[in-house]
């Protein structure tokens, strides 16, 4: 059950946000993703944040409403309802959320925020503290990517990165009220894919192909997997079983080659494993022509340290065999 669940990973994608830095060791938050749509951002990816403040007040706790959205869906069309978001302040200030958010500190950067889970609505809330002193204008980068929950990091997948700045205090003046220093939003993306998007009905086809297409392709490696696992489970079951049913066994095997055979086996296993868990928790992902064959890999090496820990209990078997007049002569 253990190498089926480990082989069944590679067929699901499960974001619990991303990574500080992406496959070209550059941060995510201020370089962009190097998956999703080959590595491209898109104005189709709407990223917004509201409630940010001109300038800021030491130790003042701000508000801020972060919104990720497909243009299509804003329009009114079938576009992608899955977003995620990472922020940054460059670790001046802090980020806090409520408990209900599904919202995590960034791994490889802990004073960045990111989702721990892909939000459906895209709206997230998320409060900044303010440097108890003066210490210059503070940039912020946000970015935030739409996916259409297909598990798979492809064309249809849309992300998009937005910078902005709030001032120190004393800044900024002005005769209208104080309301007008925290009612700021910025976003990213131009104004025909935000107010103006048409798309033909060629196009909302082609999009609806391409996502039953990854459908059929994330489902059908799930069952693949699962099925080749299972195969191999079943055998070496049933040859357990016919073993201990007629009394047979592994042939004999000599103490001198017993020896060297299990540590090969068992040093196999134990690296398989060290890197199947290095690969199941990297910040960067293994992509090779814009696919991540993160998950893929991992699942792979969990089987071989699998695999590779039997034949070390094989080789115990042999070695305590009662040798034949063969093995003797």
């Amino acid at each position: 059950m253990a190498i089926v669940a480990a082989l069944s990973l590679p067929a699901l994608g499960m974001s619990s946000g991303p990574g500080a830095y992406n496959s070209n060791d550059e941060l995510t938050v201020k370089y962009g993703c190097s998956c999703h749509n080959n590595g491209a951002p898109s104005d189709r990816a709407v990223v917004m944040v509201t409630g940010v403040p001109l300038m800021y007040e030491p130790s003042e706790m701000y508000q801020l409403t972060i919104r990720v959205a497909d243009s299509l869906t804003l329009s009114g069309g079938e576009g992608n309802t899955h977003a995620g978001f990472l922020l940054s302040s460059d670790a001046i200030g802090n980020f806090s959320w409520s408990e209900d958010q599904e919202i995590r500190y960034a791994d490889g950067r802990s004073d960045d925020a990111s989702h721990s889970e892909t939000s459906t609505d895209g709206v997230w809330l998320i409060s900044w503290l303010a440097p108890s002193e003066d210490v210059g204008s503070v940039q912020f980068w946000l970015a935030g990517n739409s996916v259409d929950g297909a598990g798979i990091p492809d064309d249809m997948d849309y992300w998009n990165i937005l910078s902005f700045t709030i001032n120190s205090p004393g800044t900024i003046t002005t005769e209208e009220s104080g309301a007008t220093l925290e009612t700021r939003t910025i976003s990213v993306g131009t104004y025909d894919s935000l107010f103006l998007i048409e798309v033909s009905e060629e196009q909302l086809e082609k999009e609806r192909q391409d996502a039953l297409a990854d459908r059929v392709f994330s489902q059908g490696n799930l069952f693949y997997w699962t099925s080749l696992t299972a195969l191999i489970i079943g055998a070496v079951l049933q040859k357990e079983i016919l073993e201990r049913k007629y009394d047979d066994g592994p042939d004999f095997l000599a103490s001198e080659l017993a020896y060297p055979q299990a540590f090969r086996r068992s040093v196999t296993s134990v690296v398989s494993f060290y890197l199947a868990i290095s690969w199941a928790n990297t910040d960067s992902p293994l992509v090779f022509q814009g696919v991540d064959f993160t998950d893929f890999a991992s699942g792979t090496a969990f089987l071989i340290s699998a695999w590779a820990a039997y034949g070390v209990y094989r080789t115990i078997l042999a070695a305590r065999t009662e040798p034949k007049v063969k093995d003797v002569l």
